[in-house]
């Protein structure tokens, strides 16, 4: 099954008419193909200008990530923090933090990301926010302890950006007993923020699915 919910021609036709990733992007996408497993969790160009124009709309003081994986969401934001603007970025696995890092560092934004190794409900915990925009991208099994986590520290005009919630179509796909756990998962988290009356959410169909959340 591919990874995208939609026709890969025209998942093809929208990243050619989608301005170009910053060269220190670029580099990044190809070493994380190159040397990291599980490469296909690269958020790639078009979520990452989804992400860098959200920020760019919303001018968030604080943006907290869970998940950063190789760090090319976290640098896409990067781009489009307003001054005094910064990331804090939730990874568990060293071996990602420390290329996510290195990278990171190499682009110039050192002072302005800051990746909180460890588990990451731990370390929203030990956060006062408010949080001006999140964005979800990490275990799946995690996403309804992470959104709850995060939402009584969500700012009055705050966004909580949720990535694969569409999970290649499967989600759609009658249940059955071979469901993995990140499926159940992922069915049960859509249910749960279509249902919650204290909030206002738009699911997308961009690359994997990404849910919008906001307070009325």
């Amino acid at each position: 099954m591919s990874a995208f919910v939609v026709p890969e021609a025209i998942e093809a036709y929208a990243a050619a008419h989608t301005t170009a990733p910053a060269p220190f992007l670029a580099q990044l996408a190809a070493e994380t193909r190159e040397t990291l497993d599980s490469p296909q969790m690269l958020t790639g160009e078009i979520e990452g200008r989804l992400l860098e124009f959200l920020v760019f709309l919303a001018q968030p003081q604080l943006v907290l990530e869970i998940g950063t994986y190789s760090g090319y969401s976290a640098l896409s934001m990067a781009q489009a923090l307003p001054a005094g603007g910064r990331i804090i970025t939730c990874e568990l696995d060293p071996e990602r933090a420390a290329f996510a890092g290195r990278h990171i560092g190499q682009a110039g934004y050192g002072e302005r990301i800051e990746i909180r190794q460890g588990p990451a409900l731990e370390t929203i915990a030990g956060l006062e926010g408010p949080f001006d925009l999140v964005f979800i991208d990490a275990d799946k099994e995690g996403y309804h302890d992470y959104y709850e986590a995060v939402l009584p520290k969500l700012s009055a005009r705050g966004v909580i950006v949720v990535d694969n919630v569409l999970w290649s179509g499967r989600v759609v796909e009658p249940a059955s007993d071979e469901d993995t756990e990140s499926t159940r998962a992922l069915r049960a988290f859509n249910d749960h923020v279509a249902a919650d009356e204290r909030v206002i959410s738009v699911m997308l169909s961009v690359r994997d699915g990404v849910t919008l959340v906001r307070r009325p």
